[in-house]
């Protein structure tokens, strides 16, 4: 974490931005893993002084923090109110029990104005919940490991 006093919550962690990519093709997505593809994706830039400027669409964000998620505990993420309040939201999915990786969301800048975004920005909420029972299987996918 760049700074665990602020980002340490009540109910959870806040992760920070690292990199935002643009896409630059089509993804597929199939009931067999087998089919899947993930989308190309070019990396965009900050200017010196660490801000980079979003029009409206879609983007990759990869985050600072590298997430490890015990065996009895599954995690949800929300946006903080003031990506909501400036027009952008994350998208984002199940953190599963023995997931570890810096992970990845879609953030989609609804706001026709665009979104002026800086490095190491705080952007959502990592929420933890205790599972009643260690899981039987700890994540073993894909994106294990994945961005470290």
């Amino acid at each position: 974490m760049i700074d665990s006093k602020t980002q340490t919550q009540m109910c959870g962690m806040e992760l920070t931005v690292q990199k935002i990519e643009r896409f630059t093709s089509s993804g597929a997505v199939a009931f067999e893993n087998s089919e899947r593809k993930l989308p190309d994706t070019a990396p965009l830039d900050f200017d010196q002084s660490g801000w980079i400027d979003l029009s409206a669409g879609a983007y990759l964000v990869t985050f600072n923090e590298i997430v490890n998620i015990p065996g009895d505990v599954a995690a949800l993420a929300r946006a903080r109110s003031t990506l909501l309040r400036c027009g952008a939201s994350l998208e984002t999915a199940l953190w599963d029990p023995g997931y570890r990786g810096r992970s990845q969301s879609l953030l989609v800048v609804h706001n026709p104005s665009g979104l002026r975004l800086k490095k190491n920005a705080r952007l959502m909420q990592l929420v933890f919940m205790r599972l009643e029972n260690e899981a039987e299987k700890l994540y073993e996918g894909r994106y294990q490991g994945e961005n470290i």
